[in-house]
């Protein structure tokens, strides 16, 4: 199927609608950050996060930004699928794998002639089936093995799961200072490398092979290291090129390098770590803002930065979602709404504020609009293309957003959003308009909207399950 599929995007593909020459594409995505973590979101973030705010002075920012999970697994599939997690079965953290018969963005772009790589954490299945590896990598574990290798990136740098923001492949110390959630102690950055143990994680290349050089101090800058000569290298070849860029940072454990936890020496432990690697994070953005210029690419290069879920842990942990009810692993704004930014000079004008309700699935039919391809067959997608949104001439969604995660539901529009923390709880309704914080269930008030909602939710969860069991309508 996938192949009939492939055949039909790329006979598609061979007309270019609208662009000369085809931009190229950067998602970039951080790991457990918060909306109100960066500073151009929420002015009153400790963080200094100078190149991101930056990156949303100069292009556009999304200021109602989903992530389609609230955890890290889920949304990374639906970067590169433009499809709800419940459609392709990645429904969890650690569950499930993608599938072969998924057709990712990288698939679809490397037939159209892109270079394609992707760098940092993968999460979507298992990357080796010979040794230990992470959370689900082991001898003989064939059925989760998914690597991004099989899954349309030519070049990879590339690890299963989570590794410490600093020294990523070492256990990292502990901290002696207070402690930060449910007693349990922070991090600290190795003093003693001689005696330091192995985290467990491995990076692994295009080839299936552990890399084992240039692997010391900030995870970012380790991670950037590799994405800028694939640039510099697609550059020179005269070819487009697609780079999914998805840090480790901020997800614990979180470690601050002795240089970027200096600059937050008036705050806890655990504050000082989180600060200062996701300001190590945003320099690194700012260092390929920099390589973009350099090369000449900066104005015909689609540069996008998300979060895959809300900020982790309880209310006494770093990590904000400002004012939005809930955090990580809730389908309230704050475990879904992330900071959402776009960075394209030919065609974003400067200082754009959106405040469109966007998702990560849309980054699939978004980018094949831009590159002038239709997406592939007529399997359904759950995003929309945001390029009308871009221009200025769409202000209204008209399809639904939903969401679904271990019993709980939502579904958004434009204006309203219907929620349930658990599978038999009555429904409750949000104007995210009025109310973004979700204080104020109107549910009572509005029983016939509640009513047409609910059936919209359910003929769109109907589908995902039909097209997780393979019959796509």
């Amino acid at each position: 199927m996938k192949s009939i599929w492939m055949g039909i995007f790329v006979g598609l593909a061979g007309v270019v609608v609208g662009y000369a020459k085809p931009p190229n594409v950067i998602l970039m995505m951080a790991d457990d950050l918060g909306w109100g973590d960066v500073q151009c979101f929420n002015a009153k973030s400790p963080i200094k996060t100078p190149n991101l705010n930056a990156m949303a002075a100069n292009g556009m920012r999304f200021d109602r930004f989903y992530a389609s999970s609230p955890v890290c697994s889920p949304t990374r599939g639906s970067v590169i699928t433009g499809r709800h997690p419940y459609r392709y079965g990645i429904t969890f953290a650690n569950t499930g794998h993608m599938k072969a018969e998924e057709l990712t963005l990288a698939e679809l772009l490397k037939a159209k002639g892109y270079a394609t790589g992707h760098f940092g954490k993968w999460h979507l299945g298992t990357l080796t089936t010979e040794i230990n590896d992470a959370n689900r990598g082991k001898p003989g574990n064939t059925g989760d093995f998914s690597p991004p290798w099989r899954n349309g990136f030519d070049v990879c740098f590339s690890t299963e799961s989570k590794v410490p923001t600093w020294d990523p492949m070492l256990m990292p110390g502990k901290s002696k200072g207070d402690g930060w959630r449910n007693g349990k102690q922070g991090w600290d950055f190795i003093k003693e490398r001689s005696s330091a143990e192995p985290y467990g994680t491995h990076y692994w290349n295009e080839k299936g092979e552990v890399v084992r050089d240039n692997l010391d101090g900030d995870d970012s800058r380790v991670i950037m290291d590799r994405v800028v000569p694939f640039v510099e290298q697609a550059v020179k070849n005269e070819q487009p090129f697609f780079a999914v860029v998805w840090f480790h940072a901020p997800h614990l454990p979180v470690v601050a390098g002795p240089e970027y936890a200096a600059m937050y020496e008036d705050h806890g432990d655990f504050e000082k770590n989180y600060y200062g690697c996701v300001t190590a994070l945003d320099e690194q953005v700012g260092r390929l803002r920099e390589v973009l210029a350099k090369a000449g690419v900066a104005d015909t290069t689609m540069v996008w930065f998300c979060s895959d879920n809300g900020p982790e842990g309880s209310s006494k942990s770093p990590g904000s979602a400002a004012h939005f009810k809930g955090r990580k692993r809730s389908l309230n704004e704050g475990g879904v709404r992330v900071p959402g930014i776009l960075e394209w000079p030919a065609k974003v004008k400067a200082g754009t504020v959106s405040g469109f309700p966007a998702v990560t699935s849309d980054y699939l039919p978004t980018v094949l609009d831009a590159v002038g391809a239709d997406a592939a067959a007529d399997r359904p997608l759950d995003g929309i293309s945001l390029l009308p949104v871009i221009a200025g001439g769409m202000t209204e969604r008209k399809q639904g957003i939903g969401f679904q995660s271990r019993g709980s539901a939502a579904w958004s529009t434009q204006r309203y959003k219907l929620f349930r923390a658990k599978q038999n709880q009555p429904w409750q309704l949000y104007d995210l308009m009025e109310d973004p914080s979700e204080k104020r269930d109107l549910a009572a008030q509005h029983p016939e909207l509640v009513a047409t909602l609910a059936g919209e939710f359910s003929a769109w969860q109907a589908s995902c399950a039909r097209s997780n069991c393979g019959a796509d309508d």
